[in-house]
């Protein structure tokens, strides 16, 4: 004879649908003609289970079948009822039971169309689709605690992935750009509170370019030790905000080394483990080009000053072969004063060849070096000359060849 307890036990280990199908029996809420219609509902519910995750002709397919059925109706009664027997056994009256089983693999498809993961290299839309049937059928059989536990974790996901897809848009990219790029949506999100820290506003979509620019903007900033508020735009969507003000202290833990110049951003963010991965920016070669051409452009133009004659480029050159600060003009005593640094210190004409490889016109740069080198080759000799004490063969050399004035 059974125990009370083991009564029980075993009415509680009942399926919910069970639960509430005898609670409406009990309480007169589901007739005689409405227990038929489960009747004759059941079996062909039954076959179309099984006909979709197998086939309907095998017994323990079939058996497998009547079990995922009871448990998907459960399921969505449970979830919709919030586990109330009596708003339970009112849905059974009142729709069929294949609505209901229906019902429990729309929860589970609509669960499992949610992303698992934030990387968006691994994004593969919103959606169930039909390779997932496998992963369905393992869920079938599961409790609406397991589901409400990975419901929970995949909404998550979920909302992290579009407050990341929501600045991406604001910058004018589409989730194809984030997929190419495969980044975390995580490091979107960073990225974007740093890209509008103390505004809140979007910016331009940030290549590395734009974002090494920034953090060197952060560090020169009057009282950057202190993190900024990281405000949010103000057409911001209330319901991403939880996920964007999640990542903030993320964001101010790594504040001391993003605003420490001792370390280049590039090691920083790009040579540093722990913040590989963490920031995001477009990888944009072309734009890495062109910034480095407009550096080394700034650089030639102060150099010369706009001067791009023979006797001003071999001026300059000369200058940096000698360790003086580079001039395109020289007087008569501050070329001669360059002849003696040159005596006494030693001539280095690297020094100039590696200027005009890293700063000059790139068209420009082999016309550049050999006419250099052909002036070293001639004029060695006579700049290092101890013989000539008075600078006479020295000073007509610079005189012929470079940009030298009497006055």
């Amino acid at each position: 004879m059974a125990t009370p307890n083991a009564e029980i036990a075993l009415f509680e280990n009942r399926a919910f649908f069970e639960k509430a199908l005898r609670y409406g029996v009990a309480h007169g809420l589901i007739d005689a003609a409405k227990l038929q219609a489960i009747r004759t509902e059941a079996p062909k519910g039954m076959v179309q289970i099984a006909r979709y995750f197998g086939t309907e002709y095998l017994r323990p397919d079939l058996e497998k079948a009547r079990l995922r059925m009871v448990n998907l109706v459960s399921l969505y009664l449970e979830n919709t009822s919030a586990a109330d027997l009596h708003h339970a056994a009112l849905q059974l009256r009142e729709n069929s039971l294949l609505s209901r089983s229906k019902g429990g693999s729309d929860m589970l498809k609509a669960m499992l169309g949610l992303p698992q993961n934030t990387h968006f290299g691994m994004h593969e839309g919103r959606g169930f689709r039909d390779e997932q049937i496998p992963i369905l059928e393992r869920w079938t059989l599961k409790s609406l605690d397991e589901f409400n536990a990975e419901l929970a974790k995949r909404q998550r996901v979920a909302q992290v992935m579009d407050t990341a897809i929501w600045f991406a848009q604001a910058w004018g990219l589409d989730v194809d750009t984030l997929e190419d790029e495969g980044k975390d949506a995580e490091a979107v999100i960073r990225t974007a509170l740093i890209m509008g820290s103390g505004s809140g506003k979007p910016t331009d979509a940030p290549d590395w370019v734009r974002f090494q620019k920034r953090i060197e903007a952060l560090r020169k900033k009057s009282g950057a030790t202190k993190p900024p508020a990281f405000a949010l735009p103000s057409d911001f969507p209330q319901e991403l905000q939880a996920a964007a003000l999640a990542l903030v202290d993320s964001v101010r833990s790594d504040w001391p080394k993003i605003i420490d110049a001792s370390i280049s951003v590039k090691k920083l963010f790009n040579q540093t483990p722990a913040f590989m991965g963490r920031y995001f920016w477009l990888d944009d070669g072309l734009a890495e080009v062109e910034e480095y051409e407009r550096e080394v452009s700034a650089a030639w133009d102060k150099a010369t000053g706009g001067h791009e004659d023979e006797g001003s480029l071999l001026t300059l050159f000369l200058g940096l072969a000698a360790g003086a600060t580079p001039q395109t003009l020289l007087s008569e005593k501050s070329a001669a004063t360059l002849i003696r640094k040159i005596r006494k210190s030693g001539f280095k004409p690297e020094l100039a060849t590696q200027f005009i490889q890293t700063h000059a016109p790139a068209q420009f740069q082999s016309d550049y070096a050999q006419m250099w080198e052909s002036f070293v080759e001639e004029g060695r000799d006579t700049l290092e000359s101890d013989a000539d004490y008075a600078l006479h063969d020295a000073l007509a050399l610079l005189r012929r060849e470079c940009n030298v004035t009497k006055t």
